[in-house]
């Protein structure tokens, strides 16, 4: 049957579309002259771009329509020679805004763009610098399209990878980031790690927010025809170098591992912690999943290694085998050590709780009693705290055992106690601990610390307050009045030489301690005086006799806990006859 005349007008208007194209096609042919080859049509004329797009889309019709007929038509090779130097000239353009357009189509002006396509750049007037990097991107979006329905999707593709590639691998190159190798990385010196880490904190974050996520952006606007293409295509430009970035965190986390380094790391799990919505949204393929999983496998690694620095500090603490206490009951160096540790801690409470929020303190019997009620606490939801008081407690105990060596002396025992608590209390106040802790906390270990003043005054000066009659004012004979003030100024002078070299180095807590002392011990040795020092008129020696007036025993006590011993001759208080304070100095 012969073809209907339906059939030979469709086949007439293919055969013209090809005729049409041909002029427009040659005109620009890479190898007509070498003027055409050095501008781009895209830029020379947008509407014979626009002309060019349109005229491949019509060849293309027709190719299929001929294609297709069972008579071949001797159209179909020119339409063919036609195709093959419009897909010449159309791989050119595309290499040449991607090469031309290369400061405009940088990431970080990408990430910004919108990608509507509705506004016309057909015409003729001048663009602003924004407007030409819509235009390049429309531009490279429409050969793409073009391209790859005309079957020459991997020509353009191939360009895209190569040229986008190296301006990805430039970017992060200018970031400061390097090929890292786990052997160099692990023989740098603190300093120079510390260096390292600090510029990768700045430029992960410039690399996630502006590198990748706008090369995504273009990415997915250029091959928007094709999730396959647009996928594989970001895969391919952005894997290594992301890959390279991610694993950094990881290497830092299997190296030494130390506290002064646990810092950095939390900064790094915490960075990497507040990009990874944005790391899960930009690698959200199946192709980019191992960029995922190594950004993911670095926080876990630098996790492990953060929580095996705290699990080493609570083990040394456990474990300080130094014998000799500080002097007079001072502070000891653990205790320093620790708390500015533990108060450092303090300052990244947030990454802290992701981190140990798996992972309670070893002893799951803590009660209230031992670490204080953080339920009122705002932050009482988050693992921080507990852990961090669980760490104080942990302090606590060893410096109990640390007191031993004292417990010849349990009043000397008891300030050293009050001493390291007062210093843990004041650290806690004067940080961000405070706020972590709570007041329930506070509270408790202020009143434990006012527990062990009460009973290092108790112990240290019973033998004194004894050493007086109950009733001080009450009648007893002169011979009983000597005998008292004998025993008072022995119990004075015995505690006077013995806490003279001890220390209280908080201005507060040796101001409490002297007061409160004073008050107990002044005002009945003032009764006892003023009721019984004129029984005794007449008496020879009576400055041996009584030793102390009751104004100066204000100025002992006033000598007390500065930490300055006082030595004394065995025959010096005998000796001493002329002033009440020349037995002690």
């Amino acid at each position: 049957m012969p073809p209907s005349p339906i059939h030979k007008f469709s086949k007439s208007m293919m055969e013209e579309k090809i005729e049409n194209a041909e002029p427009i096609i040659t005109r620009w042919n890479l190898n007509s002259s070498s003027y055409t080859k050095a501008i781009s049509v895209f830029s020379h004329n947008r509407k014979e771009a626009k002309e060019l797009l349109k005229t491949v889309k019509d060849l293309r019709q027709a190719m299929h329509f001929l294609v297709s007929e069972i008579s071949p038509s001797d159209k179909l090779v020119l339409a063919q020679t036609l195709m093959q130097i419009a897909m010449k000239r159309l791989e050119h353009e595309f290499y040449l805004i991607l090469s031309k357009q290369r400061d405009q189509l940088d990431p970080e002006s990408v990430s910004g763009q919108s990608s509507d396509e509705s506004r016309n750049f057909d015409d003729e007037e001048e663009a602003s610098d924004d407007e030409d990097e819509l235009l390049a991107m429309f531009d490279l979006k429409a050969i793409a399209d073009c391209m790859i329905s005309s079957g020459y999707g991997k020509e353009c593709i191939k360009i895209y990878k190569l040229i986008r590639k190296s301006i990805v691998d430039e970017g992060l190159y200018q970031l400061g980031i390097e090929q890292f190798k786990a052997s160099r990385i692990q023989k740098l010196n603190w300093e120079a790690l510390e260096h390292m880490m600090k510029n990768w904190l700045t430029a992960v974050k410039i690399a996630v927010k502006t590198l990748f996520s706008g090369e995504k952006a273009l990415c997915d606007h250029v091959f928007s025809a094709s999730d396959s293409i647009r996928e594989s295509c970001f895969c391919h430009i952005t894997e290594e170098g992301a890959i390279n970035l991610f694993r950094f965190p990881e290497i830092i986390a299997k190296s030494k591992k130390s506290q002064e380094r646990i810092f950095r790391q939390m900064e790094l799990h915490e960075a990497l912690t507040d990009l990874w919505p944005e790391i899960e949204s930009i690698f959200n393929s199946d192709s980019t999943s191992a960029i995922k999983l190594q950004a993911l496998s670095s926080q876990q690694k630098l996790g492990d290694s953060i929580r095996t620095i705290l699990s080493d500090f609570e083990s040394r603490i456990q474990k300080d085998s130094s014998k000799t206490p500080p002097i007079g009951g001072g502070i000891h160096p653990l205790t320093q050590s620790a708390m500015s540790f533990i108060c450092s801690l303090g300052d990244y409470s947030g990454v802290l709780s992701d981190i140990v929020a798996e992972y309670p303190p070893r002893n799951s019997t803590i009660t209230e009693s031992c670490i204080g009620s953080l339920t009122s606490n705002h932050d009482s939801a988050s693992p921080a705290p507990v852990h961090l008081a669980w760490l104080i407690l942990v302090l606590l105990c060893k410096l109990d055992s640390k007191a031993e060596p004292h417990r010849k002396d349990v009043a000397l025992s008891y300030l050293f106690l009050a001493n390291n608590l007062n210093f843990i209390i004041e650290k806690v106040r004067t940080s961000h601990l405070k706020n972590l802790l709570g007041d329930d906390w506070m509270s408790m270990h202020t009143k434990k610390l006012k527990q062990y003043a009460l009973n290092y005054e108790t112990v240290a000066w019973t033998k004194v307050f004894s050493s007086l009659p109950e009733k001080s004012s009450s009648a007893i004979s002169p011979e009983e009045a000597k005998e008292c003030f004998r025993r008072f100024n022995a119990a004075f002078e015995e505690a006077y030489m013995k806490q003279i070299s001890w220390i209280v180095p908080d201005g507060k807590l040796r101001d409490e301690l002297k007061v409160s002392i004073a008050k107990k011990l002044v005002p009945a040795y003032r009764e006892f005086f003023d009721a019984h020092v004129m029984t005794l008129y007449g008496e020879r020696n009576l400055e041996v006799l009584v030793r102390f007036g009751p104004d100066d025993l204000g100025n002992y006590l006033s000598d007390l806990f500065h930490g300055t011993p006082i030595l004394v001759s065995s025959s010096s208080s005998s000796s001493c006859s002329s002033s009440p304070r020349c037995i002690l100095h």
